[in-house]
């Protein structure tokens, strides 16, 4: 059945990619230990914000939630920001069997089938996930915004919180965007607060655009499997609507907040950079902007808001697909790392990850290091602190990495789904666009369904044909017919290699 085949497949990678599976001894014993009831002394130090109108808004699949949002008007016409975070640090302390677990993995890695947590489920499924209608421990950041969406205030603390509802992204966008009479009737004690919170995101979107944020629209593959007859159903593009982007507004806004706050006091901080792109790179990207028409001014250094302003020229016109591939290419990975050189995607000068302790250990470092900003630490002097300064970057290093192998890994899962969905639908034929283009040959998206294959330069018997590496192109030396990113192409499935991963098109 191919839902088997699928899973040993996923099984193979996991191997493949070195992901550890089962977690220590030691730490599968001190899970079983903790202790989930919240004492009087847990509750010392915090917030008490149970009676707050405090929801989480996830996919319908998630199992472990691990921020919670509020909104409230404030006096002046503008909003309180409420975002809470699951306060791992409680339970996980430095140097610990599950601390050092945690560490060794630094990610969880999320498969269609399964999940290989940071965290033994215990506590990323229970304790730490800030269920519905039960009282969990959370690290709050909480921010004052002006009716023009200016972030005015901010405060941190640990607090103490109950969920009002578990919601999910599609719900939302029923009572906020679809206007559904059903979903609004469902959640009625909390439609003002979700009208607020929708007021509120789109306001920072706003802001975070006009400073020149890249408002990518990176779709993700969903693949649906049937497990009830064995198959995978259909592989399409995730939906990503305005309850999606209302979250990552909320979640951009308190890891600026977090990065700021502990940078000004002076403290040692990991940071979430993305450099700027490289030049050489760039200067190619703003002479292809050249051949389609576009301006782009390529001194020593592009501004944020100059590559936004190409994003916004091209939407919606034939070249976007081309743009925006190119344009994603251009860019620098984002990685952690101890020197602020701010996020260029984002237009951020400080930017840190706070938001997701349970899946990413440099989260649970930086509440460490914002709960010591909030005691009043100070720097260590001397050979201490450059020793700590060592290992902090040591640690951004080895996330970086992990990150990276973990990313690596659920593509190759994506890789495997296509084949085994394509491999009955060998010989028929799809209409689809170039996604990419390589001197062996250009990538297909399939247009029914978000997958990928590759029409290998050998298979273009009609001419012979030449890679254009800057212009993104296959062009034939005597027709001068042109393969680029975005043209529409038919294309019969002429083989797949589950082993390998791969899908051969041919046109």
């Amino acid at each position: 059945m191919p839902i088997e085949l699928f899973s040993r497949g996923i099984s193979a990678i996991v191997k493949e990619y070195k992901l550890a599976t089962a977690f220590h001894r030691e730490a599968e014993a001190e899970a079983r230990r903790l202790n989930g009831e919240i004492t009087e002394a847990d509750l010392r130090g915090r917030e008490d914000l149970r009676h707050d109108a405090v929801v989480t808004i996830d996919g319908e699949t998630a199992k472990d939630f691990d921020d919670a949002v509020s909104v409230t008007a404030t006096g002046s016409g503008g909003y309180l920001l409420k975002v809470s975070i699951a306060d791992v640090s409680h339970f996980v302390l430095p140097g610990s069997p599950i601390d050092r677990e945690a560490y060794r993995r630094a990610t969880s890695t999320y498969f269609p089938d399964r999940v290989l947590p940071m965290l033994p489920e215990r506590l990323s499924n229970d304790l730490c996930s800030l269920v519905p209608h039960q009282d969990r421990l959370a690290f709050t950041a909480e921010m004052e915004f002006d009716d023009q969406g200016r972030r005015l205030a901010s405060r941190f603390y640990r607090s103490v919180i109950r969920s009002r509802a578990r919601l999910t992204y599609t719900e939302v966008r029923k009572i906020l965007g679809d206007r559904d009479d059903a979903a609004r009737e469902r959640h009625r004690s909390l439609l003002e607060d979700l009208e607020r919170m929708g007021e509120l995101a789109k306001l920072l979107q706003k802001v975070r655009l006009a400073r020149g944020s890249l408002d990518f629209d990176l779709p993700e593959p969903f693949i649906d499997l049937n497990v009830a007859e064995g198959t995978i159903s259909r592989i399409i593009k995730a939906e990503r609507n305005l309850a999606h982007r209302l979250i990552e507004e909320f979640m951009i806004a308190a890891n600026e907040a977090v990065a700021e706050f502990v940078t000004e006091r002076g403290l040692p901080m990991i940071y979430r950079v993305h450099q700027e792109p490289d030049p050489e790179r760039l200067n190619d990207f703003a002479v292809l902007l050249h051949h389609l028409g576009f301006g782009l001014r390529v001194g020593k250094r592009v501004k944020p808001p100059a590559l936004a302003a190409v994003i916004v020229a091209v939407r919606g016109r034939p070249e976007e697909k081309l743009v925006n591939t190119v344009l994603l290419r251009t860019m620098a990975k984002a990685v952690y790392d101890t020197k602020n050189v701010g996020h260029f995607g984002l237009a951020s000068t400080c930017y840190t990850h706070f938001t997701s302790p349970i899946r990413r250990y440099p989260d649970l470092i930086v509440h460490r290091l914002l709960w010591q900003a909030l005691k009043g630490e100070r720097q260590r002097p001397g050979k201490a602190k450059d020793a700590g300064a060592r290992r902090l970057k040591e640690m951004a290093g080895h996330c970086s990495e992990r990150e990276r192998v973990s990313m690596k890994a659920e593509w190759a899962s994506r890789d495997l789904a296509a084949t085994i969905f394509l491999q009955p639908k060998v010989g028929q034929r799809f209409d689809g666009i170039i996604s990419g283009v390589t001197k062996f040959g250009f990538f297909v998206e399939l247009l029914p369904f978000f997958v990928e294959g590759l029409v290998s330069i050998r298979n273009l018997k009609d001419d012979s044909y030449t890679f254009h590496e800057k212009a993104h192109s296959l062009v034939g030396r005597k027709h001068k017919k042109k393969y680029q990113i975005g043209n529409a192409v038919s294309v019969l499935i002429r083989g797949v290699n589950i082993e390998k991963r791969w899908v051969d098109f041919t046109l």
